[in-house]
């Protein structure tokens, strides 16, 4: 093994100009793009201030963004996307985006992509492909289903490989202040972050150490590793390793580890005081805990982020859905099998997002007759007054994201307007207007095409 520089001596033996171009012969050279942005039509008036549960104060609250409101979700390991539970956790955001919107503000958000794991190398080994042509594969796959659901993409669409210098700058600077450190493995010499680093360490799970030492066992840490100082220290850097992508620092080649992606992604993009850290519920331990840490003790600020807001768990044949299972239902399959992505979205819209709950042949069939009475609705040439529907689901929405209730109002004033209560002529064009640029659910029938394979697909 070769001798390594020392951090002091990396800037001396290299330089700033070196340094860079040593990294960029290892970087990815293209900038991962998001995808193309739906039209949204702008209501009249503004909407409510936004209420949602904060997973580390355990209660609904106001959420008081500036003018430019930021968030960061976490994106996908692109080795198998995109199923419904991904779907439902990136539609509970796009509510937030939306609604965020509606209210006068601009917004900031950032997604990453994890396209160097350990899932991925697994599969692309299973598969015989490169993990980074698997990688682009499926995070096409996931463009194109988000475009399909009519998400509003993120200003900034951030690879993990696009961001090697950001980890390596955030690591170097924990290393530095003691809250990182390099384990005593001749071999491999890992970084690792001390959980202890701060004092506040816990606060965003709320839970006791049994609870995170199996978790962070189940979720991807290692808490048998030798070496590390305390079995919940979290890998920052992994020495480079036989058959896997490395890159040059200052403390020997590796890789990034999962959580400090995020961190460095979020700092370098929106900087300290996130308004929103979002994603799935099985992200707030360890990696939600961890991201946050790692930039609280880079930062020196008590909160990573304000509120820190997490999705219910999507499940199918009574368990969760999830990759390791094997139990997926794709957003494509069901778009191959001639699945309007409106209905797609009314269906996980029928649950509150923070709910656990499992998606059925009935709950999409509830999806699709509702989503043809609105239609129906909204294509007469009358109906009820809009006014006061716009303003009930525009309050129902604030309010910690109750679709269930914004869906249930909508249905009331369709019915009303298909049985021809009401004299209002703008009224259905009002309403259409709203459930677009709230729910993000347009009334217009959709364009079908049939696929080289003979798959009917809405776009």
């Amino acid at each position: 093994m070769k001798p390594r520089a020392p951090l002091s001596e990396f800037g001396e033996l290299c330089g700033t100009d070196r340094r860079e171009a040593v990294l960029s012969e290892h970087l990815r050279v293209e900038t991962m793009r998001a995808w193309s942005a739906p039209s949204i039509p702008v209501l009249e008036g503004r909407g409510p201030q936004l209420r949602l549960y904060d997973s580390a104060d355990r209660q609904v609250r106001p959420v008081t963004p500036g003018p430019t409101a930021t968030m960061y979700v976490c994106g996908i390991t692109p080795y198998d996307a995109t199923h419904l539970g991904h779907a439902a956790t990136y539609l509970t955001f796009d509510l937030v985006h939306r609604l965020w919107l509606d209210a006068g503000h601009t917004v900031h958000y950032v997604q990453n992509v994890t396209d160097v794991d350990d899932p991925l190398f697994e599969r692309a080994e299973r598969d015989g492909i490169d993990w980074r042509d698997l990688g682009d594969r499926e995070t096409q796959l996931f463009r194109e289903d988000m475009a399909a659901l009519r998400v509003l993409p993120p200003r900034d669409y951030v690879a993990a490989t696009e961001t090697i210098t950001e980890v390596i700058e955030l690591v170097e600077k924990m290393l530095a202040s003691g809250a990182a450190y390099v384990v005593d493995d001749a071999e491999y010499p890992d970084v690792y972050y001390r959980a202890d680093a701060t004092l506040q360490f816990g606060y965003e799970s709320g839970y006791d150490r049994e609870t995170m030492l199996r978790l962070f066992g189940e979720r991807g840490g290692d808490p048998d590793r030798a070496g590390k100082s305390d079995e919940l220290d979290a890998l920052l850097w992994r020495a480079e390793r036989p058959g896997e992508p490395s890159w040059p620092s200052p403390f020997g080649a590796g890789r990034p580890g999962w959580h400090v992606e995020c961190s460095a992604i979020a700092l370098s993009r929106i900087g300290s005081g996130l308004d929103i850290q979002g994603g799935g519920s099985d992200l707030i331990f360890p990696h939600h805990e961890f991201s946050a840490a790692h930039a609280e003790s880079v930062t020196g600020e008590r909160r990573f982020a304000r509120h820190y807001v997490h999705a219910g768990m999507i499940g199918w044949d009574g368990h969760k859905m999830s990759k390791s299972r094997g139990n997926l239902v794709l957003v494509s399959r069901l778009r191959e099998q001639g699945v309007e992505p409106s209905a797609i979205r009314l269906g996980l819209f029928a649950g509150h997002y923070r709910s656990d709950r499992f998606w059925s042949d009935e709950v999409l069939a509830e999806a699709e007759d509702r989503l043809e009475l609105w239609r129906v609705a909204t294509t007469m040439p009358a109906g009820p007054d809009a006014t006061d529907l716009v303003a009930r689901v525009r309050q129902y929405l604030a309010d910690d994201l109750n679709t269930p209730k914004a869906l249930a109002a909508v249905d009331a004033w369709a019915k009303d307007a298909v049985s021809y209560l009401g004299h209002d002529r703008e009224a259905p064009g009002i309403v259409a207007n709203a459930v677009d640029a709230l729910l993000g659910v347009e009334l217009g029938y959709p364009r079908r095409y049939v696929d080289g394979d003979g798959n009917h697909i809405f776009v």
